[in-house]
C-alpha cells in the first residue's frame, strides 16, 4: 500500500506546484489523476473521533466511515472516550497498521504531535476535521465549518430570543438591559475560541450601549469555559453564578450557550436552583446552543430552549470524504479559505461549510424536510 501511495504523493507535489485547486466541493466526483491509478480496496484509512457522549460524534464518524466504505476504501473507525492517551495511542496504532491517510477530530488539539510526526515519517497525510489539530506541520488539509459565522450566529440567536433583534436580524426599539450570562467551549478546542470570538464580536456593541448587562462580570473566555464541553460543569456552573449573582432576585434574562449539552446542562440549572420555567412562555431565560442534537431540537420544539446552530455534518462527512480521496489520488483538495487557520506553525487550507439557526418556527423545514431528524423523533427527544 506505501508504495502505492507514496506514487500518488508524487503526483500530489506536481498537481501543487502546476495547478490550483484541482479537487471539488462536497458533493462533486473530485480529483481523478495525478499518479499512478490506486486500488481503493488496498487503502486504509483511519477515522479517529473524539467521544460517543455526543450524539453529534456518533453521527459523524459513522457518516465518515459510511462515505469512505462506499467510495471502496477499508476504514478504521475509533472513538477516544473523551481521553487524551486513548486517542494518542489509537492513532499510534492506526499507523502502525500502515493506514494510508487519516482523518482526525482531536480531543485536544495541541496534544497529537507525536502521532503526526510518526504519521509524516510514514507518510502519511492527515486530515483534521472539525477540530483544528495545532502546533503541527504535518496537518495536510482540515474541513469544517465558518466557526467564527457560527459564533455570530448564537449571539444573533440570543440577541433574537431578547427581542433586541427581530427575525430578519434587524434592531428593534428595545432598550434593555437585558442580563445575561456567557458560557464558552473547552479552552483545549481551538473552534471554542472562533464561537467565543465570533459570538462577543456580535455582542460587544449591545454590552457597550448598556443594551446588555453581564451581573456576574464574569466577560473573558477563562471565566466562561467549560472544560470537555462536559453538560454537568455547565450546570454546575450555573448553579453558582445562580446563587452568587442572583440570590438578590436579580432577573436573569438570557445565557448565551456555544452547544447543545451545556445548554441542557444550563436549562437544569436554572429550573432547579434557579426555579425558572418551565418553559420560556413561564420566565425561562432564553437559552442558546449549537449541534442541532435531537434532545435540544425537541426543547426548542416544547419552546424550552430558544435556539440552536445547524451545522449539517452529513455534509461535512462528505467533505472529508472528497478531500480525502483527492489526497490518495494525487490530487489538491479544494480550499475556499487559505488565511484564516493557523495552526500556530502553518495556515492549513480548509474548506469551510456554512451552518443555520434553528428555531422553533424552521424545525420541520431545516431538519425534518431534509431528512436530518424525523417528525417522530422532534416529538419524542430521541433519536431512533
Amino acid at each position: 500500500m506505501k508504495k502505492k501511495y507514496a506514487l500518488a504523493a508524487l503526483g500530489l507535489v506536481g498537481a501543487l506546484a502546476l495547478a490550483g485547486c484541482g479537487g471539488g466541493g462536497a458533493g462533486s466526483t473530485g480529483g481523478t489523476g495525478g499518479g499512478e491509478e490506486v486500488d481503493k480496496g488496498d487503502l486504509l484509512i483511519g477515522v479517529s473521533m473524539p467521544t460517543q457522549t455526543s450524539e453529534r460524534w456518533i453521527a459523524d464518524g459513522s457518516a465518515v466511515k459510511d462515505g469512505l466504505e462506499e467510495s471502496g476504501y477499508q476504514v478504521e473507525l475509533q472513538y477516544a472516550g473523551d481521553d487524551i492517551p486513548t486517542q494518542g495511542q489509537q492513532i499510534d496504532q492506526m499507523i502502525t497498521k500502515g493506514a494510508d491517510l487519516l482523518i482526525v477530530a482531536a480531543i485536544d488539539g495541541t496534544a497529537l504531535s507525536s502521532q503526526l510526526d510518526a504519521a509524516a515519517a510514514a507518510n502519511i497525510p492527515v486530515i483534521s476535521y472539525d477540530r483544528l489539530i495545532r502546533d503541527s506541520e504535518n496537518v495536510d488539509f482540515y474541513v469544517t465549518f465558518d466557526n467564527y459565522k457560527v459564533g455570530v450566529q448564537q449571539a444573533t440567536s440570543l440577541l433574537t430570543g431578547l427581542g433586541v433583534l427581530d427575525k430578519d436580524g434587524k434592531e428593534t426599539d428595545a432598550k434593555g438591559p437585558f442580563n445575561i450570562e456567557l458560557f464558552a467551549g473547552s479552552l483545549d478546542d481551538n473552534n471554542a475560541h472562533f464561537f467565543w470570538q465570533g459570538a462577543m464580536d456580535t455582542l460587544q456593541p449591545y454590552i457597550d450601549k448598556k443594551v446588555l448587562a453581564v451581573p456576574s462580570g464574569q466577560t473573558d473566555i477563562e471565566q466562561a469555559a467549560i472544560l470537555r464541553w462536559q453538560q454537568e460543569t455547565a450546570q454546575k456552573r450555573m448553579e453558582d453564578l445562580l446563587t452568587s449573582t442572583y440570590g438578590n432576585g436579580t432577573k436573569l434574562d438570557g445565557v448565551l450557550s456555544p452547544y447543545d449539552g451545556l445548554s441542557r446542562g444550563i436549562i437544569t440549572a436554572l429550573q432547579g436552583t434557579g426555579g425558572l420555567g418551565p418553559n420560556i412562555a413561564d420566565g425561562l431565560p432564553i437559552v442558546t446552543g449549537q449541534d442541532a442534537e435531537i434532545g435540544s431540537v425537541s426543547l426548542i420544539n416544547q419552546g424550552v430552549q430558544f435556539a440552536s446552530i445547524f451545522k449539517d455534518t452529513r455534509k461535512l462527512a462528505e467533505q472529508s470524504v472528497v478531500a480525502a480521496e483527492d489526497i490518495l489520488e494525487g490530487n489538491e483538495p479544494e480550499a475556499n479559505d487559505t488565511k484564516t487557520y493557523d495552526n500556530g506553525v502553518k495556515v492549513v487550507p480548509s474548506y469551510l461549510l456554512q451552518s443555520d439557526i434553528v428555531y422553533k418556527d424552521n424545525i420541520v423545514s431545516l431538519l425534518v424536510d431534509s431528512g436530518y431528524w424525523t417528525q417522530a423523533e422532534v416529538d419524542s427527544g430521541v433519536a431512533e
